[in-house]
């Protein structure tokens, strides 16, 4: 029995270091441009540190869609999934069914952006760990505004104007595909980001205040609203009503659209080899609503949270501390334009060389706006689907911007209840 009990043993201890007990993981990764492929080969790496194989579960880039079906998979106890990249808003919502990072990531917590580390902590839990951040800005094609002379507007009438010359001069002179301005305007997560930053930046307001006030039905959002209203077919296509990030993308670095709203992913992308825009743009950041009113930009970013169904939590800790650690967010930033959450690397030489946007893009996060989500906590998703869909109603010609946010306010008033 002895010799049996050593053999199994001895046996037990080459199967683990040949890796045949290693774990395999599941991430869900909804990704935009060439995101997916990048995280591929970082899991490569890990793979071959430590044995465990990963797969790749891929979702749609669209945000709503990623979180109502996150939903589901963990209201069903779903054990295929090991790592979720999160939305940061989705902390406050999903926090239940995330184990606490908190004292795995003990060493590496004071070196991300304090902020950030806050926006995923719900009543002490690190919910999930950073993995970039993003906020957006105004990307223009700074070849068409020095040819027309314009400089860089500040205001959104501003760019409204400038957008409508360029269109109209660049047409009469052969380009009939170009359009002024792209943005997102489908009704999804990525229209309350736009239509946030329109009304914010308009002395607007923030839909739902820190301390869970309704502020949204009021003047000056209202104006904000009606203003990107007059975008629609003549700045920008009418299609753009059914625009994500990527459609966007699509048009512009084609070289049909003299600005775009995006975020930092599109700035690498821009520049490839086979961009038709590639040398010819750059990015501000996003207009104001009016002269002297501060810019708004959405703030964005994406984690990687472990599910507590996970049949190998352990190790699922593991592929987010080496996904999340300087080195991979070094490496994401340099290939992909990531805006890293980790504050050293934004005085790192080898990413300021490699993309110089990033250590730039420091005066769009000093004027980066939360959406309400730590307010309206559990029932935040549902304040911004209601959001989006009054925007785009307005946009759409259904109904006016006033009319749309009287009935918008009603929704929220009755959504909030005794308290959010």
């Amino acid at each position: 029995m002895k010799a049996k009990s050593f053999i199994a043993t001895l046996l037990t201890a080459t199967l683990m270091a040949s890796g045949a007990f290693a774990a395999n993981l599941a991430i869900v990764s909804g990704d935009t441009g060439n995101g997916r492929e990048f995280l591929r080969k970082q899991l490569d790496r890990f793979e071959k540190e430590t044995g465990n194989k990963v797969s790749i579960v891929a979702m749609p880039a669209n945000s709503s869609d990623n979180f109502g079906q996150y939903r589901l998979w963990l209201a069903a106890g779903n054990t295929d999934i090991d790592v979720y990249r999160t939305d940061v808003i989705w902390a406050p919502q999903l926090a239940d069914q995330f184990l606490d990072l908190k004292t795995a990531a003990k060493d590496v917590i004071d070196q991300h952006i304090p902020s950030i580390i806050e926006s995923q902590t719900v009543d002490g839990k690190l919910v999930a760990l950073p993995m970039f951040t993003d906020a957006p800005a105004l990307y223009y094609r700074k070849d068409l505004l020095e040819k027309y002379k314009k400089p860089v507007p500040k205001t959104w009438d501003e760019m409204a104007a400038t957008a409508k010359e360029i269109q109209d001069g660049e047409r009469a002179a052969g380009n009939k595909s170009i359009y002024g301005y792209v943005f997102q305007a489908n009704a999804y997560e990525g229209l309350t980001c736009n239509a946030l930053e329109w009304v914010k930046s308009s002395g607007g307001g923030q839909i739902v205040e820190p301390d869970g006030t309704i502020s949204i039905n009021n003047p000056d959002a209202a104006t904000a609203i009606d203003r990107a209203k007059g975008w629609v077919d003549t700045i920008s296509p009418k299609g753009v009503l059914a625009y994500t990030e990527e459609e966007a993308r699509g048009i512009w670095q084609t070289g049909n659209s003299v600005f775009m709203r995006n975020w930092p992913y599109a700035y690498a992308l821009g520049g490839s080899n086979d961009s038709a825009v590639k040398g010819k743009f750059d990015v501000a950041s996003l207009p104001s609503g009016k002269e002297g009113q501060s810019s708004a930009a959405t703030l964005g970013g994406w984690n990687l949270a472990v599910s507590k169904y996970s049949k190998s939590p352990e190790e699922a800790i593991k592929l987010v501390l080496f996904l999340g650690s300087a080195e991979q967010q070094k490496e994401r930033a340099i290939a992909l334009a990531s805006m890293p959450t980790i504050k050293a690397l934004y005085d790192d030489k080898d990413i300021a060389a490699a993309q110089p946007l990033i250590p730039n893009w420091k005066p769009v996060f000093e004027n980066a706006v939360p959406r309400p989500s730590a307010p309206t906590k559990v029932k935040y998703n549902e304040v911004s689907n209601l959001f989006w869909s009054a925007v785009h109603d307005t946009l759409s010609g259904n109904g006016t911007a006033a009319e749309n946010l009287e009935l918008l306010e009603a929704k929220l008033t009755e959504l909030q209840g005794g308290s959010w």
